[in-house]
C-alpha cells in the first residue's frame, strides 16, 4: 500500500470531530460516575470563577492601604487587614487569579519540556537516550527545595522568574513516562507501517505517537500543577515571591512578618491556607479520577 493510498483511508477532518466529539461524550460518562471526581471538579471550577470575577467579587483594591494596619474582622473588613492597611479578604480573592496563572503557565512549560525530552529519547534511542536520561537523573536526584531556592535567589523576585524556575524543576517525571510509553509504542505495527512507506521521523511522533501519549501526559499535568502551586506558596511564604502580587503565599509571608501566630491574627492565617489546601485538594481528586479512567486496572475496581 501506498503512502497516497494510506492518506486516502485516513478519516477525514470532519470525520475526526465526530470521534473526538464520542470521545468526551464517552468520557464524562466515566468521570461522571466519580464522586471525588465531581467535588474535586467542582472546587477547581469554583476557584477559577472566583478569579476571574475577582474584580467584582473583593470589595477593595487588593493593592491600596484602605483602612488602619492589623485591624481585626469586621463588616466592613471581612478578614480585617494586613500590617499596611490592605484589605485581606480582596488579597486572598486576587489570590486565586496568581495561584492558577502560574499553577497552569509553569506545569504547561515543565510538561510540555518532559514531553519532548521523552519523545526524542524514547523514539531515537541510543547515544541521545543515554545524554538525555542521564541529564533527567541529574535534576531528580538534586534536591529540589534547596535547588529551587538558589534558583529564586539568582534570578531574583517576580511571577515570570517563579514560573522559570518551577518550569526547570518539574519537568523529570514527564519526561521518564512519555520516553517509557514511547519504547512501547515505536514498536507496534502502525509505527512500522508509517516508516515502510516512507513517513519521517517527525511525523510519525506527531502523527502517530504524541497522540497515544496525550492521555497520560493530561492526567500527569495536573498533579504538575498542584507541584506548582504548593510550589509557588512555598517560595513566596519564604519571601522570594513577587512583593507585589498578592499571592495566597504572599499573604502568609506578611502574616509572618505582623506576628501572626504569636499574637492570635488567625484571619491572616487561616483563610490563605485553606484556599490553598482546597485547590490543591480538587486538583488532586481530579487527578484520582482521571488516573482510574486512563488504567483499566483501576477502572475495573
Amino acid at each position: 500500500m501506498t503512502k497516497l493510498e494510506i492518506e486516502y483511508l485516513l478519516p477525514t477532518w470532519s470525520e475526526k470531530l465526530g470521534i473526538y466529539r464520542e470521545r468526551v461524550r464517552n468520557f464524562w460518562k466515566i468521570y461522571s460516575t466519580s464522586k471525588m471526581g465531581i467535588v474535586g471538579l467542582g472546587l477547581v471550577l469554583s476557584f477559577f470563577i472566583i478569579a476571574v470575577f475577582a474584580s467584582l467579587i473583593a470589595p477593595y483594591d487588593p493593592y491600596k492601604f484602605v483602612g488602619p494596619p492589623l485591624l481585626k474582622p469586621t463588616e466592613s473588613y471581612i478578614l480585617g487587614t494586613d500590617h499596611l492597611g490592605r484589605d485581606i479578604f480582596s488579597r486572598i480573592i486576587y489570590g486565586a487569579r496568581i495561584s492558577l496563572l502560574i499553577g497552569l503557565v509553569a506545569a504547561a512549560i515543565s510538561v510540555g519540556i518532559g514531553t519532548i525530552i521523552g519523545l526524542t529519547s524514547g523514539y531515537f534511542g541510543g547515544f541521545l537516550d543515554a545524554v538525555l536520561m542521564r541529564i533527567t537523573d541529574m535534576f531528580i536526584t538534586m534536591p529540589t527545595l534547596p535547588l529551587m531556592l538558589i534558583l529564586a535567589s539568582i534570578l531574583g523576585k517576580g511571577l515570570i522568574n517563579i514560573i522559570i524556575v518551577i518550569s526547570i524543576l518539574y519537568w523529570t517525571p514527564t519526561a521518564r513516562m512519555v520516553r517509557s510509553q514511547t519504547i512501547s509504542l515505536k514498536e507496534r505495527p502502525f509505527v512500522e507501517a508509517s516508516k515502510a512507506v516512507g513517513c519521517s521521523d517527525l511525523r510519525i511522533i506527531g502523527r502517530h505517537i504524541a497522540p497515544n501519549v496525550f492521555p497520560l501526559v493530561f492526567a500527569n499535568a495536573i498533579i504538575t500543577i498542584v507541584d506548582a502551586i504548593l510550589a509557588e506558596a512555598g517560595l513566596s511564604f519564604l519571601g522570594l515571591g513577587d512583593p507585589f502580587q498578592p499571592s495566597w503565599g504572599m499573604v502568609l509571608h506578611y502574616a509572618n512578618l505582623a506576628g501572626a501566630v504569636v499574637h492570635g491574627l488567625w484571619w491572616q492565617i487561616i483563610p490563605p491556607g485553606a484556599c490553598i489546601m482546597l485547590l490543591v485538594l480538587g486538583f488532586a481528586l481530579v487527578s484520582y479520577s482521571l488516573d482510574q479512567i486512563l488504567n483499566p486496572r483501576l477502572r475495573k475496581r
